[in-house]
């Protein structure tokens, strides 16, 4: 028996030598300069950010594709202390914009966090930053990120109040916290390429009168002041709820918005009740859109919006309540693409609730009103107040909702199923739901190409919102945008 025991003693030594030789084999470093890492990304860019202002993190890995494990002897920032990154690698910060000693074994990989505060420039125009991250291998092989940005200076405005006449520039994007106000009597312009980037919650609210004039290819913008992505492809400046909304109050009226680019807040324009006879607001070559509630509401006002795209809205497109009111080649389409509900693209009544809303007026002519519902049309007559006025009319126009046959419903198409291309079909390219992305420009199938009313082309607008001509064909397409033929300019 006793031989039999050594035997097996000198057989259970072997065999433990042997494993713990693999685990020697299976943590050798590497230092063949074959042997180099792979990064999920080989640039990092943070886009415009707002100077002064830290940026929210960013992320990229780094991967080990060798069967064997690497080290990673330094890893640094190209302007060392002077860098405007800050790098956190695998929870550990680049001290003075550099770190050693990381293990990263075979098939493994690491996480890297950046975040920069782009220094304020005293410059107008954006301002590029850019900076290195290295990676210094055992075996000498060296391999880098690019980290990039632009850092934009900015006008902060905290609780302002305009009380006198006043122009706002051009020069840089003003950042609004808290809200921006327009009292009585008092008027704010906004010129061409004007842009207010609102803090969560900030609002622009106006008792005098706003006029934001922008011109095509300059639009006066406003937007949520968060940069970079909340995702991997979804900036902050494509979900909706970044900011407030404008709002105009009882007494506010001669409100102009001209090619204006206005999205992504919690609601897009409000407009209070006020005296009908006296024009609140009117809307021209302009975008609202993608916001959490309605993008456009308007209580017992006299507006006139043409022109426009009224687009994506948790709540309604357009919701009005009375008053008198005209949209003339308008897209008002509701494909909101978030969740917590949807309304529809338009709502139109003469009371809520018990309050009388008396509804002198609404029109819609060459105008294309859909979603992604059987039914995005809501007109209710209040059976309360049956004997105030509940006058509408659409002619020319593309509906998005079940036939029927009314005498103020002129010369109307049926945007349903019995069409080439019906509802999203409209419109070309697809929608890109990944990257939130959605243009409006018609599909050459759509029933709007070639059925709008010329002589009310004519005489409002003979050139879509883009500047193109509509009547180059002797026929316009509903809608704000004309379908160009291919090579047409």
């Amino acid at each position: 028996m006793k031989p039999l025991r050594t035997a097996f003693r000198l057989w259970l030594c072997t065999l433990l030598l042997t494993l713990t030789a693999g685990c020697w084999q299976d943590e050798e470093f590497s230092t063949a300069p074959t042997d180099l890492l792979r990064f999920s990304t080989d640039s990092v860019n943070f886009d415009t950010v707002i100077s002064g202002q830290p940026t929210n993190t960013r992320t990229f890995m780094v991967y080990n594709p060798n069967a064997r494990s690497l080290r990673i002897s330094r890893a640094f920032l190209g302007r060392g202390t002077e860098s405007v990154f800050r790098v956190n690698i695998d929870g550990t910060f680049l001290e003075n914009g550099e770190a050693s000693n990381f293990e990263l074994y075979a098939e493994d990989s690491l996480r890297v966090f950046l975040e920069m505060t782009a220094p304020v420039s005293d410059s107008d125009e954006a301002v590029a930053v850019e900076d290195e991250l290295t990676f210094v291998l055992e075996s000498g092989q060296t391999q880098s990120v690019t980290l990039t940005a632009y850092g934009q200076d900015v006008v902060v405005l905290k609780g302002w109040t305009v009380t006198a006449d006043t122009t706002l520039t051009a020069r840089r994007p003003y950042q609004v916290y808290d809200s921006l106000v327009v009292a009585p009597d008092v008027t704010l312009n906004l010129p061409a390429g004007a842009r207010l980037y609102f803090h969560p919650d900030a609002r622009l609210i106006v008792h005098g009168t706003l006029r934001a004039e922008g011109a095509l290819g300059n639009e006066v913008m406003m937007r949520g002041d968060r940069m970079g992505n909340m995702f991997s492809n979804q900036p902050y400046d494509l979900i909706p709820g970044q900011w407030g909304g404008i709002v105009l109050t009882s007494g506010s009226y001669g409100n102009i918005f001209n090619y204006c680019d206005i999205h992504s807040g919690s609601f897009g324009l409000r407009c209070d009740s006020a005296d009908v006879s006296r024009e609140k607001v009117r809307i021209e070559n302009s975008v609202l859109h993608n916001v959490s509630g309605d993008v456009l509401t308007a209580r017992a006002c006299s507006l006139f919006v043409g022109n426009s795209q009224l687009t994506n809205a948790g709540g309604n497109c357009v919701t009005l309540y009375g008053g008198s009111s005209r949209f003339v080649h308008c897209t008002i389409a509701n494909f909101y693409a978030f969740t917590g509900g949807r309304g529809v693209a338009l709502s139109y009544t003469n009371a809520d609730g018990s309050i009388p809303y008396p509804l002198h007026q609404a029109e819609f002519l060459n105008c294309l009103i859909t979603g992604y519902g059987e039914d995005e049309i809501m007109g209710a007559q209040s059976a309360d107040h049956a004997d105030l006025p509940f006058n509408y009319l659409f002619r020319n126009c593309l509906l998005d909702t079940p036939e029927f046959v009314d005498e103020q419903v002129q010369n109307c198409l049926w945007d349903n199923d019995e069409a080439a291309v019906w509802r999203e079909g409209n419109f070309s390219p697809a929608f890109d739901l990944d990257r939130l992305l959605f243009r409006f420009s018609l599909d050459s199938l759509s029933s709007a190409v070639g059925n709008a009313d010329p002589t009310v082309t004519q005489t409002y607008y003979p050139y879509d919102r883009l500047g193109r001509s509509r009547l180059d064909d002797g026929r316009s397409d509903i809608g704000c945008y004309e379908l160009l033929e291919v090579g047409a300019e």
